[in-house]
C-alpha cells in the first residue's frame, strides 16, 4: 500500500515581522487551487529554535531563510504535506504532482540546481529526509570564529541525490523513491534574465523575494540581470561574486574582526 502524502501545505515565517505583500498574495494563490488543503503556518511560537545547534547558531544570527531549510525537512518528516516558499505562486492545483507522490524540483535546466523551497512534499517518516536531517544534525551554520557558511540548502540536498543516482538529462527522474521536476513545473521564470517561460505543465511561479539578501545584494542583483540579459546567465554568475565579495569582506571584519577576516580567506584561497 502507498504512503499518501497529507493536505497539508507548510509555511515558515521566523523573525516575527508581518508577511510583505507577496508573500499574502502566494498564500492566497494555495487557498485558491488547493481549496481542500490545509494550510500550516510555524514561527517561534510553535518550532524549537533550540533543536540543534545550525537551527540555533542561524536563529541567532537572524538568518531566517537558513533557519526555515532545516524547519522545512524536520516538520514534512515528522508530518508529512508540502511546502512552498512564500514567493511562490500556485497558478493552478497541484493534486496530480502530489498524488503521484514524494518531489523535488529543480530552478534551472541544470541537474544539481535543487531548490527544494520552490516545492517539496512527502510522507510521514521518508527515508531520505531523515537522512539530510542528520546531516544538519552534525552540521554548524557558523565556524568556530563566527563566519556563516551559508550551504544553500539545494547543494545539500543534490549532493544525495547525484550519489543515489540523479543525472543531467531532461524530463522527469525519479530517485529514491522521489520525483525531482524539471524547471518549468515550478520555476518558469529566469532568476537572471527576468524572462518568464510557462508551458502546459507549470503549476507555479517563484517569485525570487530573496529575503536573506541585503539591500545592497538586491541591488547587485539588479545589475547581474541586465548584465546577463545581455551576456548570458554564466557572466552574471561570476559578476554577481565579485561584487559581492567586498560587501562580503566588511561583514565578517564587523563580526569576527581584521584578523580572523584575513585568516579566514587566507585558508580559503591557499
Amino acid at each position: 500500500m502507498n504512503k499518501k502524502i497529507p493536505k497539508t501545505i507548510h509555511y515558515f515565517w521566523f523573525g516575527k515581522k508581518p508577511l510583505p505583500p507577496l508573500a499574502q498574495k502566494c498564500i492566497e494563490s494555495w487557498r485558491k487551487y488547493c481549496p481542500d488543503y490545509e494550510i500550516k503556518r510555524w514561527d517561534e511560537t510553535n518550532f524549537n529554535i533550540d533543536i540543534c545547534d545550525y537551527v540555533r547558531e542561524a536563529y541567532q544570527a537572524k538568518k531566517w531563510a537558513y533557519v526555515s531549510d532545516y524547519a522545512r525537512f524536520y516538520v514534512l518528516n515528522k508530518f508529512g504535506g508540502i511546502y512552498l516558499d512564500t514567493d511562490v505562486e500556485l497558478i493552478k492545483p497541484i493534486d496530480n504532482i502530489v498524488d503521484r507522490g514524494p518531489f523535488f524540483a529543480l530552478e534551472t535546466e541544470e541537474f544539481d540546481s535543487l531548490n527544494p523551497g520552490i516545492g517539496m512534499a512527502t510522507y510521514a517518516e521518508n527515508k531520505f529526509y531523515k537522512k539530510i536531517i542528520i546531516d544538519y544534525n552534525n552540521s554548524h551554520y557558523l565556524t568556530k570564529e563566527g563566519v556563516e557558511i551559508k550551504l544553500p540548502v539545494g547543494k545539500r540536498v543534490a549532493k544525495f541525490l547525484i550519489i543515489d543516482g540523479l543525472r543531467n538529462k531532461c524530463g522527469i527522474q525519479k530517485i529514491d523513491d522521489i520525483y525531482i521536476y524539471p524547471k518549468e513545473y515550478f520555476c518558469p521564470l529566469n532568476y537572471f534574465t527576468g524572462e518568464l517561460k510557462i508551458t502546459q505543465n507549470t503549476v507555479a511561479i517563484h517569485h525570487y523575494a530573496a529575503s536573506w539578501l541585503s539591500m545592497q545584494e538586491k541591488r547587485n542583483h539588479k545589475i547581474v540581470q541586465k548584465i546577463s540579459r545581455v551576456f548570458g546567465r554564466k557572466a552574471g554568475e561570476k559578476i554577481e561574486r565579485i561584487i559581492n565579495f567586498p560587501n562580503s569582506i566588511k561583514s565578517k571584519i564587523k563580526k569576527i574582526g581584521i584578523y580572523s577576516t584575513f585568516k579566514y580567506y587566507y585558508s580559503k584561497f591557499k
